[in-house]
């Protein structure tokens, strides 16, 4: 079992999503309200969690990691990066808006092609992060800084850390769980993630078994 950042972790749960999505309305049945329902309540919690995530590493990452040495100039990258991936993060929120709407056979194909371009920029930002960062994370694990980092992404509600490692954890690799559960105390995740996680187990990830 290779060892990861609890980062890249998180990385591969936005990869699992995009790639349900553009499965999901590739066969998207014209007409199904009930489909776009669904497919709206994930699209809900994934828009959360990207945002989340990338406006989590500007505040919160990029400090620490320029603190451990990671300069300037490529966290700036970074932040172009994000602020790509929100532009079509933003195209994409309108395009579900309107799929949910109507479910008409239109709208789902201007939403897989928001997708598709979403799916583009950040799996390319994502690969990119990974192979600059991803060896910082791990050789640096240890010190003051990440540690502190840790701490504040932390500094979460229950219900939106419930919903987080209950999302991270769907479909997850042994080494991703392996990630999350060396990083995070395994009570915490039973408890918040059991107790807390109930939301997204119930409404969430039975959409992806249909």
């Amino acid at each position: 079992m290779s060892q990861m950042s609890m980062n890249k972790a998180i990385h591969g749960a936005l990869r699992r999503d995009l790639d349900r999505f553009t499965t999901a309305l590739r066969t998207f049945p014209a007409g199904d309200v009930a489909r776009a329902g669904q497919l709206g309540t994930a699209w809900a919690n994934f828009d959360a969690q990207l945002t989340r995530h990338h406006e989590g590493e500007h505040a919160i990452a990029w400090p620490a990691l320029q603190a451990v040495g990671v300069s300037q100039e490529l966290l700036t990258t970074m932040d172009a990066e994000h602020e790509t991936m929100a532009a079509e993060l933003a195209k994409t929120r309108t395009a579900m808006g309107r799929l949910t709407g109507t479910a008409g056979s239109d709208d789902a194909k201007s939403a897989l092609a928001a997708f598709e371009a979403l799916q583009a920029v950040t799996v390319e930002h994502l690969n990119h992060e990974e192979d600059e960062l991803e060896p910082v994370y791990l050789a640096k694990s240890d010190t003051a800084q990440i540690k502190a980092m840790g701490r504040a992404f932390g500094k979460v509600s229950p219900t939106v850390g419930g919903q987080f490692f209950a999302w991270v954890l769907d479909g997850a690799s042994p080494d991703e769980r392996d990630a999350l559960t060396r990083d995070v105390p395994g009570p915490v995740i039973s408890i918040i993630g059991g107790i807390f996680g109930r939301s997204y187990r119930r409404n969430i990830a039975p959409i992806w078994k249909s």
